[in-house]
């Protein structure tokens, strides 16, 4: 599993490296998306991303988003989290398998650190036969902040 604590300014430049490598056309809007995904404090939608780029950038389209995206999740440098009822969601701090806990009131994903997941899929192989290539483990329930709002 990769390095889970790097530096976020670290994570930006080794972004814009990759994507240089690519021939990737830098604007100010594209670095705007980029750093929108990488210090975001959530897990943000297209839509977040845009909304909030959009705010520096008035004339930054949606398409600019999406491409920035889906480059980066082709790179493999973005970790999309698909739901059926709400928007996609991606880390750009993350990009590779690890858990999440999602509230179903509020949508706040977080990431907790959780030292069995490499063994679980060590057993999963082991007891299927499966080469695991990938793996998406997600925990839903009420965080503590929609929990405390709703006993008032």
């Amino acid at each position: 599993m990769k390095e889970a604590s790097e530096d976020l300014e670290t994570r930006f430049h080794k972004l814009m490296e990759k994507l240089k490598e690519h021939q990737f056309r830098f604007t100010p809007q594209r670095i705007a998306v980029l750093r929108a995904l990488v210090f975001s404090d959530i897990h943000p939608s297209v839509e977040d991303v845009f909304h909030q780029v959009r705010e520096q950038f008035p004339t930054t389209s949606i398409a600019t988003v999406y491409k920035t995206v889906a480059l980066l999740k082709d790179l493999g440098e973005i970790l999309e989290l698909g739901f059926p009822d709400m928007s996609n969601r991606y880390d750009a701090r993350k990009p590779y398998p690890h858990p999440h806990v999602i509230c179903l009131r509020c949508r706040k994903i977080i990431d907790p650190e959780l030292e069995r997941v490499p063994e679980l899929e060590r057993e999963i192989r082991h007891k299927t036969g499966f080469l695991i290539l990938s793996h998406r483990v997600d925990f839903f329930g009420i965080c503590p902040e929609c929990q405390q709002s709703e006993s008032l």
